[in-house]
Protein backbone atom coordinates (compact mmCIF):
# COMPACT_ATOMS: atom_id res chain seq x y z
CA UNK A 1 0.00 0.00 0.00
CA UNK A 2 1.68 3.56 -0.77
CA UNK A 3 1.58 5.86 1.85
CA UNK A 4 1.04 9.70 1.79
CA UNK A 5 3.49 12.16 3.54
CA UNK A 6 4.78 15.92 2.45
CA UNK A 7 7.90 15.23 2.00
CA UNK A 8 10.23 12.44 2.27
CA UNK A 9 13.62 12.82 3.10
CA UNK A 10 16.22 10.49 1.62
CA UNK A 11 18.81 9.69 4.03
CA UNK A 12 19.93 9.36 7.48
CA UNK A 13 22.99 11.41 7.88
CA UNK A 14 24.00 15.14 8.96
CA UNK A 15 22.26 16.46 6.17
CA UNK A 16 18.90 14.93 6.81
CA UNK A 17 18.62 15.56 10.83
CA UNK A 18 19.04 19.37 9.90
CA UNK A 19 16.51 19.23 7.49
CA UNK A 20 14.00 17.27 9.87
CA UNK A 21 14.45 19.75 12.20
CA UNK A 22 13.62 22.73 9.95
CA UNK A 23 10.84 20.91 8.26
CA UNK A 24 9.11 20.27 11.86
CA UNK A 25 9.42 24.11 12.27
CA UNK A 26 7.17 24.54 9.40
CA UNK A 27 4.67 22.05 10.28
CA UNK A 28 5.26 19.57 7.71
CA UNK A 29 4.38 15.79 7.91
CA UNK A 30 7.83 14.10 6.73
CA UNK A 31 9.70 10.57 7.06
CA UNK A 32 13.44 10.20 6.69
CA UNK A 33 14.69 6.93 4.86
CA UNK A 34 18.14 6.06 5.70
CA UNK A 35 19.67 3.20 4.16
CA UNK A 36 22.26 2.57 7.36
CA UNK A 37 20.42 -0.28 10.15
CA UNK A 38 21.69 2.50 13.16
CA UNK A 39 22.32 6.31 13.60
CA UNK A 40 24.76 8.30 12.94
CA UNK A 41 25.57 8.66 9.01
CA UNK A 42 28.45 7.98 7.48
CA UNK A 43 30.43 8.89 10.62
CA UNK A 44 29.99 5.63 12.28
CA UNK A 45 31.71 4.34 9.17
CA UNK A 46 35.15 6.33 9.30
CA UNK A 47 38.72 5.14 10.62
CA UNK A 48 39.20 5.31 13.82
CA UNK A 49 41.91 7.57 14.38
CA UNK A 50 39.50 10.53 12.21
CA UNK A 51 39.17 13.88 13.81
CA UNK A 52 37.18 16.80 12.69
CA UNK A 53 38.39 19.64 11.70
CA UNK A 54 36.73 22.23 14.51
CA UNK A 55 36.15 22.06 17.93
CA UNK A 56 32.51 20.49 19.22
CA UNK A 57 31.17 24.29 19.43
CA UNK A 58 31.95 24.91 15.90
CA UNK A 59 30.63 21.23 14.57
CA UNK A 60 27.00 21.76 15.81
CA UNK A 61 23.63 21.00 13.95
CA UNK A 62 20.69 23.54 14.21
CA UNK A 63 18.95 23.46 17.94
CA UNK A 64 21.10 22.10 19.62
CA UNK A 65 25.47 22.16 20.10
CA UNK A 66 27.41 19.75 20.33
CA UNK A 67 29.12 18.58 23.77
CA UNK A 68 32.89 18.73 23.97
CA UNK A 69 34.69 15.51 24.31
CA UNK A 70 36.87 14.52 27.11
CA UNK A 71 39.90 15.26 26.65
CA UNK A 72 39.66 16.02 22.61
CA UNK A 73 39.72 19.71 21.32
CA UNK A 74 38.64 18.07 17.75
CA UNK A 75 36.00 15.27 18.44
CA UNK A 76 36.24 12.35 16.96
CA UNK A 77 34.41 10.21 14.45
CA UNK A 78 32.74 8.18 17.02
CA UNK A 79 31.60 11.59 19.44
CA UNK A 80 29.99 13.07 16.47
CA UNK A 81 28.00 9.62 15.48
CA UNK A 82 27.15 9.28 19.16
CA UNK A 83 26.08 13.20 18.79
CA UNK A 84 24.03 12.59 15.50
CA UNK A 85 22.07 9.43 17.21
CA UNK A 86 21.50 11.28 20.13
CA UNK A 87 20.22 14.37 18.18
CA UNK A 88 17.68 12.25 16.24
CA UNK A 89 16.14 10.69 19.81
CA UNK A 90 16.12 14.07 20.97
CA UNK A 91 13.94 15.80 18.29
CA UNK A 92 11.82 11.95 18.14
CA UNK A 93 12.58 12.73 14.57
CA UNK A 94 10.45 10.03 12.31
CA UNK A 95 13.62 7.48 11.01
CA UNK A 96 13.58 4.48 9.30
CA UNK A 97 16.34 2.93 9.37
CA UNK A 98 17.09 -0.14 7.64
CA UNK A 99 15.18 1.40 4.33
CA UNK A 100 17.15 1.97 1.13
CA UNK A 101 15.00 3.91 -1.54
CA UNK A 102 15.61 2.38 -4.99
CA UNK A 103 14.11 5.43 -7.23
CA UNK A 104 12.62 8.62 -7.03
CA UNK A 105 10.03 9.09 -10.08
CA UNK A 106 7.25 11.76 -11.06
CA UNK A 107 3.22 10.67 -11.02
CA UNK A 108 1.02 13.43 -11.49
CA UNK A 109 1.31 16.55 -9.03
CA UNK A 110 2.99 14.10 -6.69
CA UNK A 111 6.48 12.53 -6.80
CA UNK A 112 6.91 8.55 -5.99
CA UNK A 113 9.30 7.62 -3.57
CA UNK A 114 10.23 3.88 -4.64
CA UNK A 115 11.45 2.24 -1.33
CA UNK A 116 12.35 -1.52 -0.47
CA UNK A 117 9.92 -1.12 2.28
CA UNK A 118 7.10 0.53 0.22
CA UNK A 119 6.19 3.47 -1.91
CA UNK A 120 5.37 6.39 -1.01
CA UNK A 121 3.32 9.57 -2.77
CA UNK A 122 5.37 13.46 -1.66
CA UNK A 123 4.54 16.77 -2.32
CA UNK A 124 8.26 17.12 -2.09
CA UNK A 125 11.40 15.38 -1.44
CA UNK A 126 14.52 16.38 -0.45
CA UNK A 127 17.73 13.94 -1.12
CA UNK A 128 20.56 14.19 1.28
CA UNK A 129 21.95 10.82 0.65
CA UNK A 130 26.21 12.65 0.47
CA UNK A 131 29.19 11.02 -1.36
CA UNK A 132 30.07 8.58 0.89
CA UNK A 133 28.80 5.52 -0.43
CA UNK A 134 30.22 6.21 -4.20
CA UNK A 135 33.62 6.03 -3.36
CA UNK A 136 35.74 6.92 -6.51
CA UNK A 137 38.58 4.98 -8.49
CA UNK A 138 40.79 6.99 -10.60
CA UNK A 139 41.59 4.78 -13.58
CA UNK A 140 45.02 4.66 -13.24
CA UNK A 141 46.98 1.71 -15.84
CA UNK A 142 47.50 -1.27 -14.96
CA UNK A 143 44.82 -1.34 -11.69
CA UNK A 144 42.96 -4.78 -12.92
CA UNK A 145 46.17 -6.50 -12.62
CA UNK A 146 47.63 -5.26 -9.37
CA UNK A 147 47.53 -8.33 -6.92
CA UNK A 148 48.12 -6.54 -3.88
CA UNK A 149 45.30 -5.13 -1.53
CA UNK A 150 43.16 -2.25 -2.70
CA UNK A 151 41.23 0.30 -0.19
CA UNK A 152 39.59 3.32 -0.69
CA UNK A 153 39.10 5.60 2.12
CA UNK A 154 35.65 4.11 2.88
CA UNK A 155 37.78 0.66 3.48
CA UNK A 156 40.53 1.90 5.39
CA UNK A 157 40.73 1.37 9.26
CA UNK A 158 43.30 1.33 11.10
CA UNK A 159 47.34 1.06 11.07
CA UNK A 160 46.81 -2.89 12.70
CA UNK A 161 45.39 -3.91 9.60
CA UNK A 162 48.11 -2.95 7.49
CA UNK A 163 51.35 -4.26 10.34
CA UNK A 164 54.36 -5.34 7.81
CA UNK A 165 52.92 -4.56 4.78
CA UNK A 166 54.18 -1.68 1.76
CA UNK A 167 51.73 0.45 1.46
CA UNK A 168 50.83 3.23 -0.79
CA UNK A 169 48.64 5.87 -0.01
CA UNK A 170 47.24 7.98 -2.83
CA UNK A 171 46.06 11.20 -2.46
CA UNK A 172 47.24 14.99 -1.45
CA UNK A 173 44.01 15.90 0.04
CA UNK A 174 43.05 16.13 3.30
CA UNK A 175 41.91 11.99 3.83
CA UNK A 176 45.19 10.98 2.54
CA UNK A 177 47.39 13.29 4.59
CA UNK A 178 45.12 12.06 7.54
CA UNK A 179 45.62 8.16 7.01
CA UNK A 180 49.40 8.94 5.70
CA UNK A 181 49.69 10.18 9.43
CA UNK A 182 48.08 7.79 11.36
CA UNK A 183 50.32 5.07 9.36
CA UNK A 184 53.87 7.24 9.70
CA UNK A 185 52.75 7.65 13.49
CA UNK A 186 52.59 4.02 13.85
CA UNK A 187 55.25 2.82 12.19
CA UNK A 188 54.24 -0.83 11.36
CA UNK A 189 53.57 -0.43 7.77
CA UNK A 190 56.57 1.11 5.33
CA UNK A 191 54.66 4.33 4.04
CA UNK A 192 54.93 5.72 0.33
CA UNK A 193 52.65 8.61 -0.07
CA UNK A 194 51.89 9.65 -4.21
CA UNK A 195 50.33 13.07 -4.66
CA UNK A 196 48.98 14.36 -8.11
CA UNK A 197 50.54 17.93 -7.28
CA UNK A 198 52.70 19.47 -4.23
CA UNK A 199 51.79 19.39 -1.06
CA UNK A 200 49.81 22.50 0.78
CA UNK A 201 48.99 22.92 4.10
CA UNK A 202 47.01 25.48 5.68
CA UNK A 203 49.01 27.66 8.45
CA UNK A 204 48.90 25.75 11.51
CA UNK A 205 46.31 28.28 13.25
CA UNK A 206 43.80 27.49 10.45
CA UNK A 207 40.72 25.25 11.09
CA UNK A 208 37.43 24.35 10.31
CA UNK A 209 36.16 27.45 11.51
CA UNK A 210 38.36 29.73 9.31
CA UNK A 211 37.29 27.25 6.45
CA UNK A 212 33.34 28.00 7.38
CA UNK A 213 34.21 31.81 7.34
CA UNK A 214 36.01 31.85 3.72
CA UNK A 215 32.75 29.48 2.37
CA UNK A 216 30.83 32.42 4.21
CA UNK A 217 32.09 34.95 2.52
CA UNK A 218 32.41 33.67 -0.67
CA UNK A 219 28.57 32.77 -0.28
CA UNK A 220 28.14 36.84 0.75
CA UNK A 221 30.79 37.69 -2.19
CA UNK A 222 28.86 35.84 -4.87
CA UNK A 223 25.33 37.57 -4.05
CA UNK A 224 26.76 40.76 -4.20
CA UNK A 225 28.08 39.82 -7.73
CA UNK A 226 31.74 39.56 -6.99
CA UNK A 227 33.94 36.75 -7.31
CA UNK A 228 36.82 37.80 -5.11
CA UNK A 229 36.39 37.45 -1.32
CA UNK A 230 39.37 38.13 -0.24
CA UNK A 231 39.80 34.79 1.49
CA UNK A 232 43.53 33.61 3.06
CA UNK A 233 42.48 30.02 3.04
CA UNK A 234 41.63 27.31 0.15
CA UNK A 235 39.02 24.60 0.83
CA UNK A 236 41.23 22.58 -0.99
CA UNK A 237 44.26 22.43 1.17
CA UNK A 238 45.43 20.31 3.67
CA UNK A 239 44.43 21.25 6.97
CA UNK A 240 47.03 20.26 9.84
CA UNK A 241 45.03 18.17 12.52
CA UNK A 242 47.37 17.35 15.87
CA UNK A 243 48.40 13.79 13.98
CA UNK A 244 49.03 15.85 10.19
CA UNK A 245 51.11 18.13 12.61
CA UNK A 246 53.48 15.89 14.61
CA UNK A 247 54.04 13.62 11.19
CA UNK A 248 54.66 16.48 9.56
CA UNK A 249 57.24 18.52 12.16
CA UNK A 250 59.00 14.88 12.66
CA UNK A 251 59.62 14.53 8.93
CA UNK A 252 57.38 11.60 8.25
CA UNK A 253 55.12 12.68 5.75
CA UNK A 254 57.24 13.09 2.63
CA UNK A 255 55.40 12.85 -0.32
CA UNK A 256 56.80 11.53 -3.83
CA UNK A 257 54.69 12.59 -7.44
CA UNK A 258 52.32 10.19 -8.53
CA UNK A 259 53.11 6.92 -10.45
CA UNK A 260 52.68 6.12 -13.79
CA UNK A 261 51.12 2.28 -13.58
CA UNK A 262 50.56 -0.29 -10.91
CA UNK A 263 52.05 -3.72 -11.82
CA UNK A 264 51.40 -6.92 -10.88
CA UNK A 265 53.21 -6.63 -7.57
CA UNK A 266 53.74 -3.03 -7.43
CA UNK A 267 54.21 0.44 -9.03
CA UNK A 268 55.86 1.99 -11.62
CA UNK A 269 57.70 5.29 -11.50
CA UNK A 270 57.54 7.79 -14.45
CA UNK A 271 61.06 6.90 -15.06
CA UNK A 272 60.54 3.54 -15.38
CA UNK A 273 61.93 1.97 -11.92
CA UNK A 274 59.53 -0.18 -10.13
CA UNK A 275 59.26 -0.58 -6.49
CA UNK A 276 57.08 -3.63 -5.10
CA UNK A 277 53.84 -3.03 -3.18
CA UNK A 278 51.75 -4.88 -0.85
CA UNK A 279 48.70 -2.45 -1.07
CA UNK A 280 47.01 0.53 -2.56
CA UNK A 281 45.03 2.87 -0.78
CA UNK A 282 42.90 5.39 -2.36
CA UNK A 283 42.18 8.44 -1.27
CA UNK A 284 40.94 10.13 -4.16
CA UNK A 285 37.34 11.31 -3.23
CA UNK A 286 33.56 10.74 -3.91
CA UNK A 287 30.60 11.25 -6.41
CA UNK A 288 27.55 12.71 -5.15
CA UNK A 289 25.07 9.39 -4.59
CA UNK A 290 22.50 9.97 -6.94
CA UNK A 291 21.48 6.99 -8.77
CA UNK A 292 18.13 7.13 -7.12
CA UNK A 293 17.18 10.22 -9.25
CA UNK A 294 18.25 8.40 -12.44
CA UNK A 295 13.97 8.31 -13.16
CA UNK A 296 14.03 12.08 -13.07
CA UNK A 297 16.77 12.65 -15.97
CA UNK A 298 18.19 15.56 -14.80
CA UNK A 299 21.48 14.97 -14.07
CA UNK A 300 23.91 18.04 -15.75
CA UNK A 301 27.60 18.06 -16.39
CA UNK A 302 29.55 16.56 -14.22
CA UNK A 303 27.20 14.09 -12.78
CA UNK A 304 25.28 16.93 -10.58
CA UNK A 305 21.94 17.91 -10.84
CA UNK A 306 21.80 21.66 -12.00
CA UNK A 307 20.09 23.89 -9.06
CA UNK A 308 19.60 27.19 -7.46
CA UNK A 309 20.47 26.91 -4.24
CA UNK A 310 19.05 23.54 -3.59
CA UNK A 311 16.10 23.28 -5.65
CA UNK A 312 16.58 21.42 -8.92
CA UNK A 313 15.62 23.56 -11.89
CA UNK A 314 13.92 20.53 -13.87
CA UNK A 315 11.94 19.88 -10.75
CA UNK A 316 10.75 22.09 -8.07
CA UNK A 317 9.80 19.80 -6.20
CA UNK A 318 12.81 18.01 -5.55
CA UNK A 319 16.01 19.54 -3.42
CA UNK A 320 19.13 18.45 -2.86
CA UNK A 321 20.93 19.14 0.40
CA UNK A 322 24.51 18.24 1.61
CA UNK A 323 26.50 17.35 -1.34
CA UNK A 324 28.51 20.12 -1.51
CA UNK A 325 28.87 23.90 -1.92
CA UNK A 326 26.71 23.18 -5.29
CA UNK A 327 24.22 22.31 -2.96
CA UNK A 328 24.76 25.32 -0.48
CA UNK A 329 28.50 26.85 0.46
CA UNK A 330 29.82 24.29 3.03
CA UNK A 331 26.59 22.29 3.28
CA UNK A 332 28.65 19.25 3.42
CA UNK A 333 29.75 20.11 6.73
CA UNK A 334 27.69 19.81 10.33
CA UNK A 335 27.46 24.07 11.01
CA UNK A 336 27.39 24.63 7.06
CA UNK A 337 23.95 22.45 6.39
CA UNK A 338 21.84 24.06 8.53
CA UNK A 339 21.13 27.50 6.79
CA UNK A 340 20.09 25.19 3.40
CA UNK A 341 18.18 23.05 5.10
CA UNK A 342 16.24 25.87 6.49
CA UNK A 343 15.85 27.55 3.21
CA UNK A 344 14.80 24.15 1.70
CA UNK A 345 12.34 23.61 4.51
CA UNK A 346 11.08 27.28 4.05
CA UNK A 347 10.56 26.75 -0.05
CA UNK A 348 8.94 23.66 0.28
CA UNK A 349 6.48 24.67 2.73
CA UNK A 350 5.30 27.57 0.51
CA UNK A 351 4.93 24.90 -2.39
CA UNK A 352 2.74 22.84 0.08
CA UNK A 353 0.64 25.74 0.77
CA UNK A 354 0.23 26.57 -2.54
CA UNK A 355 -0.88 22.57 -3.06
Amino acid sequence: MTRHTDVVVVGGGQAELAAGYHLRRQGLEFVILDADPAPGGSWQHMWDSLHLFSPAEHSSLPGRVMPAQTGEVYPDAGHVADYLAGYEKRYDLPVQHGTRVEAVRRDGDRLLVEADSGPWHARAVMSATGTWSRPFLPAVPGREVFAGRQLHTVNYRSPADLAGLRVVVVGGGNSGAQIAADLALDGRAELTWVTSRPLRFLPDDIDGRALFDVATARRKALEAGRTDTGGVASLGDIVAVPPVRAARDAGLLRATAMFSRLTTDGVQWADGSRAAVDAVIWCTGFRPALSHLAPLNLRGARGHIPTTGTQALGEPRLHLLGYGDWTGPASATLIGVGRPARDAARQIAQLCARN
